[in-house]
């Protein structure tokens, strides 16, 4: 037997002999109690080091006002301060007028938006989501069980989404929310997308912005969650989804959200919604009630820190330094273990944080449960499709980031081997 033959080519009793090969590697790698973690996209701690100088940009001894003025350390300020937004407004491509500054998480905020959206509606003329008999999200997936949480949490019913090599399917969400007016809105992770890593097309962010909808109250929620997270010197482009919205007459269709979670500190960093100055506005008057004001200290810290755009992506080529071998690591182990075995197939990110598998269907809960027992954490099989349900139960979402390279290596050898050994299982058991 040829090491990179396909499976599929292989006799009954080949296929017996490498399983019993393979259960072999198995067993040797259960001896050793492992305990490895690839389940979410953290930063590692070296990863962490580069922003440690950030914690030296104040002290005791400085004014810490904003430049309107602020006392960053008193209340007040309630959508940022203005040389935060002037900063990440140019990250987003967005004016500082459309721009709101929060605390450390991107996905607290776009809860609140949603969570508003239920008790309040979108619009001084729409009704509040929650009176509504049904609501509806669409959830292009494989996508981020997070944002499929907060659905469920709030009892919204979530339609999955087919996601092609430029993004959602457009055909069917077009038709969709064409004829429906219970779909008030789509999650998206449009550039190096989770866990998929593609970033959409013009053409998609275009039918997005001037498709019809029934719902005059829909509206996109764009997690631009790795807009600066690049792994290429040749980084992926994507079009402006707010100046496209406004040109086709949609100003308000689109809420934004990113932040420096993965830039500088996850725990402690900046947060950011961007859209219409409506709705902005509104936005604001509502948090005027929800809050006093953001950690005004911490986003002039991050101001200090970054400083412009320019830093912004010298600062993130030293974070490519550091992930990117993690990332070629694990996609040659892929190529060279199971490239030409026609069991798995994955994707080559440009950027992002995640590499997306997809094993034969019926075989990912399998492959994970295998790992975990020997002591490879990997995230949920199903958790990357709404209610943790995978229709073809194939996808296995890899995050390397967080291992050391040694310890990556040996947990990508053991998933390598759990895909071998349950794909003999699925080839046999269909030869029945």
């Amino acid at each position: 037997m040829k090491k990179h033959s396909s499976f599929f080519d292989l006799s009954t009793n080949e296929l017996n002999d490498l399983y019993q090969e393979l259960h072999e590697k198995y067993n040797k790698y259960k001896e050793m109690n492992l305990k490895l973690d690839m389940s979410r996209g953290k930063p590692c701690p070296e990863q962490l080091e580069l922003s440690m100088e950030m914690l030296d940009m104040l002290k005791s001894e400085d004014q810490l006002k904003a430049g309107d003025n602020t006392d960053c350390r008193n209340y007040g300020g309630v959508d940022g301060i203005p040389e935060a937004k002037e900063l990440f407004s140019q990250m987003l491509g967005v004016s500082t007028k459309e721009m709101i500054i929060g605390g450390n998480s991107s996905l607290n905020m776009m809860h609140d938006t949603i969570s508003r959206a239920m008790l309040l509606g979108v619009g001084a003329d729409e009704l509040p989501w929650g009176r509504l008999p049904k609501v509806k999200f669409l959830c292009p997936s494989p996508g981020y069980d997070r944002h499929f949480a907060i659905c469920e949490l709030l009892n919204i019913e979530m339609v999955t989404i087919d996601m092609n090599q430029d993004g959602p399917n457009m055909d069917i969400v077009e038709k969709l929310v064409s004829e429906d007016d219970s779909i008030k809105g789509i999650w998206c992770v449009p550039k190096y997308s989770n866990p998929d890593g593609i970033t959409y097309s013009d053409e998609v962010v275009d039918r997005l912005a001037c498709m019809e909808t029934k719902a005059k109250d829909f509206r996109i929620f764009w997690d631009d969650a790795y807009t600066v997270h690049h792994l290429s010197d040749k980084p992926d482009q994507l079009k402006n989804i707010l100046t496209t919205c406004k040109s086709a007459g949609n100003r308000d269709r689109v809420y934004m959200f990113s932040s420096t979670s993965k830039i500088t500190f996850p725990g402690s960093g900046v947060a950011m919604l961007a859209s219409s100055e409506y709705n902005v506005n509104v936005i604001k008057k509502q948090l005027g009630v929800q809050t006093i004001g953001p950690d005004k200290i911490n986003q002039l810290r991050h101001v200090l820190f970054l400083k412009n755009m320019d830093n912004v992506k010298i600062h993130m080529r030293k974070q490519a330094a550091i992930i990117k071998p993690k990332f070629d690591l694990v996609l040659n182990h892929l190529e060279t273990d199971l490239g030409d075995k026609k069991i798995a197939m994955w994707n080559k990110p440009n950027g992002g944080y995640f590499i997306s598998l997809n094993t034969m269907d019926g075989c990912a809960k399998e492959i994970v449960n295998m790992a975990g027992k020997i002591g490879v954490t990997l995230t949920n099989a199903g958790a990357t499709y709404p209610y943790g349900k995978d229709p073809r139960d194939r996808n296995i979402r890899i995050a390397p980031t967080f291992p050391s390279i040694r310890e990556l290596k040996t947990a990508i050898e053991v998933l390598s081997v759990c895909i071998q050994l349950t794909s003999i299982q699925k080839i046999l058991a269909d030869r029945d």
